[in-house]
């Protein structure tokens, strides 16, 4: 078996155009998978340079390989299952700014770089005061990307055709916005002037982006067989599922720089993100959050499985097609290609996701991502979603822990007032104080739900159901 190494394997040589903060499982999987394809269908002809945004990292396995590396995509396509490997050659070189200062700040200086892309996590778009213009490196993100684009605009005196175009990849709703309000900040900070401000609002963009791919990342238990099809000794293969999704809020001229649409990608320039957002919430995440409880109360434990299941299957059908895509503006057919995306991804072969895995948080999460389409669909149609009103009451039950009939265990976990505030609600063995309870609980929803037109009564009717005739008698009640 061969080291994975530009010796070894065919790498490319393209014009450095793209910084790249991350070096991650997701960005490799996505970004420079999406940017490998380009290369390889259009004539963007560009390479990554890799910056690790803090000082523990992996660009010194990264740059072992010379950069080199696989990603194994799996799962189904229109019903065909997909085990892919493809080499990525798109990144030349990782540096780590904080060993490599002077060559981190060099890149501001290169005429052909273009893009900066990021994914540092939700906490890597903050503001630290405490940052200072002369650090090598600045500790934040914003920080450095501030140096390195003040650096920009004092290396070619203000010319507004070496603006950069900013995509941040941070799984934050509007992370664009916020980058830019942080980099503000930094302005202000730093006193960097009225020039250097007027430059970064009018030669450089920063453009609100939602990514959306399941990455789960180094294939342990896979690995020494993918090295044997491989033939290379690959330390880096990263595994993700076929699906993807990259929606930038930005205008079309953007787009004819980086056409992603042209290398047959599902990459969407569009005026606003929104409704994307709340599309992905509404018809991914919200499904996810109700049928975790329904199903493993009817003692199912996969999300596959609970797909296939002759009765949760049609359930999580009925929340998603019936029930919550009829809350949502978009176009139909959009909602419908995308609602049957889902359900491929949620049936993906490779990949046994765990629904109890789902349910940390199970309130907090039926709040942002279901009682949104609860009160939409009671609104549009008069009456309340039968199957949202079900998963509901499947968490409040959820939450009651104990032992589920073939003896596995039940074992919730929240915010320890929720938690105790269950188990003071159970304690009182009378279902309709449980949901009296849970409905009035101000610091859950933000307001006191027993206000909804028949909601109490029919979270209750459901809470009985389950402790009379088991879950999965009460979930055929309502199909």
């Amino acid at each position: 078996m061969k080291a994975l190494n530009k010796q070894t394997a065919p790498k490319a040589q393209r014009p450095e155009r793209i910084i790249q903060f991350g070096e991650g499982n997701f960005l490799r999987a996505f970004i420079d998978w999406i940017i490998y394809n380009m290369n390889e269908k259009t004539d963007f002809n560009s390479s990554v340079v890799v910056v690790q945004p803090i000082d523990k990292g992996m660009v010194d396995m990264l740059n072992a390989q010379d950069d080199l590396y696989h990603v194994n995509l799996q799962g189904l396509d229109k019903g065909e299952t997909v085990n892919s490997l493809t080499m990525i050659d798109v990144i030349s070189r990782a540096l780590n700014p904080y060993t490599q200062n002077n060559e981190f700040m060099k890149l501001a200086e290169q005429p052909e770089m273009r893009f900066v892309i990021s994914n540092t996590t939700e906490a890597g778009i903050a503001f630290d005061p405490s940052c200072k213009l002369t650090d090598a490196p600045a500790s934040s993100y914003p920080g450095k990307l501030t140096q390195l684009l003040y650096h920009r605009f004092k290396t070619f005196n203000g010319d507004k055709s070496k603006g950069l175009i900013i995509f941040p990849c941070e799984l934050i709703f509007l992370n664009g916005h916020k980058l830019k309000e942080t980099i503000y900040q930094y302005i202000e900070l730093w006193q960097l002037g009225d020039e250097f401000k007027t430059w970064f609002e009018e030669a450089c963009g920063v453009y609100a982006t939602l990514v959306d791919r399941i990455v789960p990342g180094f294939p342990r238990k896979d690995i020494a067989a993918i090295k044997e099809k491989l033939q290379y000794d690959d330390n880096l293969v990263v595994q993700a599922e076929i699906f993807h999704l990259w929606v930038i809020e930005a205008p079309q001229e953007i787009a004819k720089e980086f056409p992603a649409d042209k290398a047959g990608l599902n990459v969407l320039f569009v005026p606003s993100e929104a409704p994307y957002h709340e599309r992905k919430v509404t018809l991914l995440n919200g499904p996810h959050t109700v049928l975790s409880p329904v199903a493993y109360l009817s003692g199912v434990n996969i999300v596959r499985d609970a797909c296939q299941h002759p009765v949760i299957g049609q359930y999580i059908n009925k929340v998603m097609f019936d029930e919550l895509m009829e809350t949502l503006n978009l176009p139909k057919d959009e909602l419908k290609k995308f609602a049957e995306d889902v359900l491929e991804r949620f049936n993906n072969p490779f990949v046994d996701h765990a629904v109890t895995s789902i349910m940390l948080n199970s309130f907090p999460k039926y709040e942002t991502r279901d009682l949104p389409g609860l009160k939409t669909y009671l609104q549009r149609k008069g009456e309340l979603p039968k199957g949202l009103v079900l998963g509901l009451a499947a968490i409040i039950t959820y939450y009651k822990g104990g032992v589920r009939e073939d003896g596995a265990e039940i074992t919730p976990n929240d915010a320890p007032e929720i938690m105790q505030l269950l188990k003071d609600l159970w304690a009182t063995g009378d279902t309709q104080k449980v949901t009296e309870g849970v409905l009035a609980a101000t610091s859950i929803w933000g307001e006191d739900l027993n206000n909804i037109p028949g909601l109490t009564a029919a979270v209750k009717a459901d809470l009985d159901s389950i402790q009379e005739k088991g879950m999965l008698k009460t979930v055929k009640g309502i199909l």
